[in-house]
Parts: structure tokens; sequence; C-alpha cells
């Protein structure tokens, strides 16, 4: 989760500026199995924490613990925050709580952006290049997950910059829904087409 103040912003500035990028996510996801395997209609069906969403078969779950990577795409190494790996990622309470970052711990809240770590990113589309996060959410507001739930939503502008002189190579928003009574944050980086109406169209169980 990023701290957003002007000091941190240029702390980080300053960062990206000395030194080069290094992936900082999580290692040992692991391909899982579907929970209902594959249907006649193409269609996988994924379970998480009592949410159950309907994916195409195309896409590949990988589990870590409390966390999920759904790979929709090419993909180097499937895990959140990695560089290269076209997905969307699901975090559940005990990977949004208590958080280490700056020192500290943070719980997510939705009030800053989802990073859980401190340090230098690679852009997600770039491993040469770092991802610098913008300090204001674009938009925000509620969308549903399923019948009976819904999410914060919210969409923060993010910049790819060059490590040797800080200039801008490329902007993507990370887009987030979290359900804080089910303790479930997603998190998407690559404007997953159709992304929005699989969480529309959840079940509960």
């Amino acid at each position: 989760m990023i701290k957003r103040s002007s000091v941190l912003a240029a702390l980080a500035v300053a960062a990206v500026l000395a030194a080069p990028a290094q992936a900082s996510a999580t290692a040992g996801f692991s391909a899982a199995g579907i929970s209902s395997g594959s249907s006649a209609s193409g269609i996988n069906a994924f379970s998480f924490q009592g949410m159950n969403l309907k994916i195409p078969a195309g896409w590949k779950v990988h589990r870590n613990g409390n966390s999920v990577v759904v790979v929709t795409g090419k993909c180097k190494r499937p895990e959140p925050f990695a560089p290269n790996c076209q997905g969307f990622w699901v975090f559940g309470a005990k990977a949004i709580t208590k958080v280490p970052v700056g020192g500290g711990f943070i719980t997510y809240t939705g009030k800053e952006q989802f990073h859980p770590f401190s340090g230098i990113v690679p852009c997600p589309f770039n491993a040469k290049t770092s991802w610098f996060p913008g300090e204001k959410a674009t938009s925000a507001g509620l969308h549903q997950v399923g019948r009976g739930y819904r999410a914060k939503y919210t969409a923060w502008p993010n910049q790819c910059v060059t490590n040797n002189g800080g200039r801008r190579t490329a902007s993507f928003t990370q887009r987030e829904w979290f359900l804080p009574s089910s303790k479930i944050l997603v998190v998407d980086v690559w404007n997953t087409p159709g992304l929005s109406n699989v969480l529309k169209r959840a079940t509960w169980s």
C-alpha cells in the first residue's frame, strides 16, 4: 500500500533515479485446479473465500496462501506485481492485514493504493522501467459483485519511468475492488477485458 504524501513521493522519485528496478513480488505461486473444471461453453468456475466467479477457460488460476494470480495472457512469472504477466490478483484478509510497509504495518482500507511492500517495483509492462504511483484516485464508487454485495471501487493513476532519468515511458491505471465485509480485494493493472462483468455476475456461498 503506497503512503501518499509529497515527501514520500519525492523520496520515491529519488529512489527511482538512483537504483535499477528490482522485482519485489512474493515468490512461491503454483498452478492450481479450478473448482469445477471446464464446461461445454468454455467457462470455468473459480472460488475464493465464498466468492464464486465464472471465468473463461483460457484464464489460469495460480494460488499461494491467501493470494491468487489469475493469468489471462502471456506471463513469465505468475506473482502479484511481477512484470510481464497479464492478469489480475485476488487477495484475502491475511494478505491485506498488517502489511509490512515502511518499517511498520498497515491494513488496507481502500483509502490508499494497494502496494504490499516498500522499495522499487518494475513497471507491469517493462521490467527495465520502474513503477511510479500517482497520488490521487481518478474515480471511485460502488460496484456490484454478485447479488447483495457491493465493492468499493477505486481507480489509481500510475506511470512507468526510466531508471536513469525519470522519463515517463507509459501510464496505466490500477483498478481495485474491495469488499470490506468479506475482506476480499481484487486488483487489476492490465485493464483486463470483461473483468468488471465477471465480478458483477459473481455468486456467493
